[in-house]
């Protein structure tokens, strides 16, 4: 009877003996505007420098702000404005500030999410997304909702996209 219970011992160590952790292809889905390019998560890491602008954006820390954005980039605001600048774009958040404060109205914002992801895999000289990662995020204000594309490489913004839309009817 011992030995049946120490067969089913050794039965029992050989069979929750760790497994090595699986060596697969990274999951994707989507596809970028390259021939080749595949949609990736990115990782918390670009997020956080998301969470950096947006929290010297808020206090309109524009030190800090300048700090994190890259100049030579393309900024486009969902009113059709494109600066190029760190400055210029600091410039134009503050006077959307000014004005809104002047027009009486709230000023601020709900970030509602934000998720990283990356392209990958052309060969295209070209494809020069793929440099870095890309947060989306959406935000809800007074005036509106937003998405935004913030293009995030070595710790700063390189390009960002805004778009508006209006607030959904309760």
């Amino acid at each position: 009877m011992k030995n049946i219970v120490y067969v089913f011992i050794v039965f029992l160590l050989i069979g929750c003996e760790a497994q090595a952790p699986c060596e697969c292809e990274k999951e994707t889905n989507g596809f970028g505007p390259f021939v080749g390019q595949l949609v990736y998560m990115g990782s918390q890491e670009t997020v956080e420098v998301f969470k950096a602008i947006d929290s010297a954006w808020v206090a309109r820390d524009y030190e800090a702000m300048k700090s994190l954005i890259n100049d030579g980039g393309n900024f486009t605001f969902e009113n059709g404005t494109v600066v190029t600048t760190a400055q210029e774009f600091v410039d134009f958040v503050e006077q959307e500030y000014q004005e809104t404060i002047a027009d009486g109205k709230e000023w601020g914002w709900n970030t509602d999410y934000a998720f990283a992801t990356y392209l990958d895999g052309s060969d295209d000289p070209e494809a020069w997304n793929q440099a870095g990662e890309w947060v989306n995020a959406q935000f809800t204000g007074p005036n509106g909702v937003y998405i935004e594309w913030y293009h995030i490489a070595d710790g700063k913004l390189q390009n960002w996209y805004q778009t508006k839309a209006a607030l959904p009817e309760e």
